[in-house]
């Protein structure tokens, strides 16, 4: 459901508002949520890290300093003139919400950002970096390799996730990234001699598109980090735990004047609609099935990936989330947990088109 700019209702007036950081050290991000236009405003570059530490990470000896670099990725067009070129029905954000139908299913652009900047050179010594990687695209997605210009593959030393860190590191040979998500990385750049270069790429990606960063080797420097066969104890939850089961279907649906649109459960977004109520303290699971892709994230919940069309999850699944890459004709289960507070929350797809498009449900935490 749009709300038409005729039947707003505007005051001028402040508020301040208090959030208590009571969770663990984790790599987060906040964007503009503005409803209906969230997407042109976070393509204009409404959006930003959000870290927070705690005394348990600061006892890891992990690579800290000018070595722990946030990496927001995202995708980006412009006009001639160096302007944001962005589809949108009313680029003044004041009218009529949404982007032309050629690109209902998503917005792409032609230009890799990192951290604002296309297609990066950071120099670096032979050392460990902590590398906080954010897809912060509209509707890209990353599958993150690094390439070694001597030839062959590097690896990514896996120690964090939306949520904080894991249990214990993974190594792994790639990363996928959908929108919305986070992953917290140790790359070891003393593998690579003073002079060579490792590139970022995304081989989900086409021509210009593939390439992410490059890091250039330039000095060597003495490095007293390392990563622990053991990071912080993480509970892990079970199947058991699940107080009740709920189903979410993400998917394409037609509307009235054979209008289509993104919805959950076969229906568009509505302020008075409430689909689930779980109970404070409690942990449910949750089904999400899709027709698309779909990077579902929920709000205030955090939870642990149990399945993906019935099968042990991915590697790069572990650990507490907020959002979940679901793929075309999958059903991916997870366990969330509804800690913190009572109130009116919201699930929605990350696909920032789709989630102006009314791919949002609310849920009430009683």
């Amino acid at each position: 459901m749009h709300v038409a700019p005729s039947d707003w209702n505007v005051r001028e007036g402040y508020r301040t508002y208090e959030y208590p950081l009571n969770q663990r050290a984790a790599t987060l991000w906040y964007h503009d949520h503005r409803m209906d236009f969230s997407a042109p405003q976070v393509w204009r570059g409404l959006a930003g890290f959000f870290l927070i530490r705690d005394d348990e990470e600061d006892a890891l000896p992990l690579p800290r300093g000018q070595r722990d670099i946030p990496l927001m990725l995202c995708d980006r067009a412009f006009d001639a003139d160096g302007t944001f070129r962005y589809p949108a029905l009313d680029p003044t954000c004041t009218g009529t919400p949404g982007v032309h139908d050629a690109f209902m299913d998503r917005v792409l652009g032609d230009v890799q950002l990192v951290n604002g900047a296309p297609w990066p050179v950071l120099e670096v010594s032979s050392t460990r970096y902590r590398l906080r990687l954010l897809n912060a695209s509209n509707a890209r997605r990353y599958q993150l390799a690094l390439e070694v210009e001597s030839g062959g593959r590097g690896t990514f030393t896996r120690i964090g996730s939306d949520a904080g860190l894991l249990a214990t590191p993974q190594r792994l040979a790639n990363l996928t990234l959908a929108p919305a998500e986070r992953m917290d990385v140790i790359v070891d750049f003393s593998a690579y001699p003073v002079g060579s270069q490792v590139t970022l790429v995304n081989t989900l990606g086409e021509r210009s598109m593939r390439q992410v960063m490059r890091f250039r080797i330039v000095r060597r420097e003495k490095d007293d980090s390392t990563v622990p066969a053991r990071l912080p104890r993480m509970e892990t939850l079970s199947s058991n735990d699940a107080v009740a089961v709920r189903r979410f279907d993400f998917r394409r649906t037609e509307g009235g004047d054979d209008q289509q649109m993104w919805t959950i459960n076969g229906r568009p977004f509505g302020t008075a609609t409430t689909l689930a109520s779980p109970r404070l303290g409690t942990v449910e699971r949750w089904r999400f099935s899709s027709d698309f892709h779909h990077p579902v994230h929920i709000h205030l919940a955090h939870f642990q990936v149990l399945a993906r069309g019935g099968r042990p999850p991915r590697a790069s699944d572990a650990g507490w989330k907020d959002t979940v890459d679901v793929r075309p004709y999958e059903v991916v289960d997870v366990l969330a947990r509804f800690d913190g507070y009572r109130g009116r929350y919201m699930i929605h797809c990350h696909n920032l088109e789709h989630e102006d498009m009314a791919m949002m449900a609310n849920f009430q935490i009683v």
